[in-house]
């Protein structure tokens, strides 16, 4: 997810049972406004994703946490991942406290941006379709998640042999 898919998820979006979350809406900050919950940009974006164990584990460890505490002042509407008063946490907060902790030395190379990539890295490697890669992250194309997220520079050796066995040379 991008940062503001993940930061407008709300726990009435998760399901633990099914092991899915729905991304819906996205948060912004609009000059003037504030912070909005708001569908995002296009289609694409609005879908099912299913969560990995490790996920859902870390999911209800929050919920039950969050119980606790009683943060769950919104009840089943309220932020997975809110900001200190329980509401909208800020994309911008949420970067800014991202480079806090990866600090400069040696790790500046880390942004939220590289997550997405090693996402769509992985399933090209599982031998995902361009298309359920983009489909994964949110994508209309398949050409802008091949271009953009998808590691390459990857040689396969199998090419020099089907030049070879192309070409009718033993």
């Amino acid at each position: 997810m991008r940062i503001g898919e993940a930061l407008a998820v709300s726990w009435d979006d998760v399901d633990l049972d099914a092991a899915t979350v729905d991304i819906e809406w996205k948060v912004t900050r609009i000059r003037g406004q504030g912070l909005r919950r708001m569908p995002p940009k296009t289609d694409s974006g609005e879908r099912t994703l299913p969560l990995p164990p490790f996920a859902v584990d870390m999911l209800r460890r929050r919920r039950r946490l969050a119980e606790l505490n009683r943060d769950l002042t919104l009840g089943s509407e309220a932020p997975v991942f809110p900001d200190t008063v329980g509401g909208w946490r800020d994309p911008s907060n949420t970067r800014r406290d991202l480079r806090s902790a990866r600090g400069t030395e040696g790790f500046a190379w880390v942004t939220s941006h590289v997550f997405r990539k090693t996402c769509a890295t992985i399933l090209d490697e599982a031998r995902f379709t361009p298309r359920q890669i983009a489909d994964q992250l949110g994508h209309a194309r398949p050409s802008l998640t091949q271009d953009v997220y998808v590691g390459r520079k990857v040689a396969n050796p199998a090419a020099a042999h089907a030049l070879q066995e192309g070409l009718g040379w033993p």
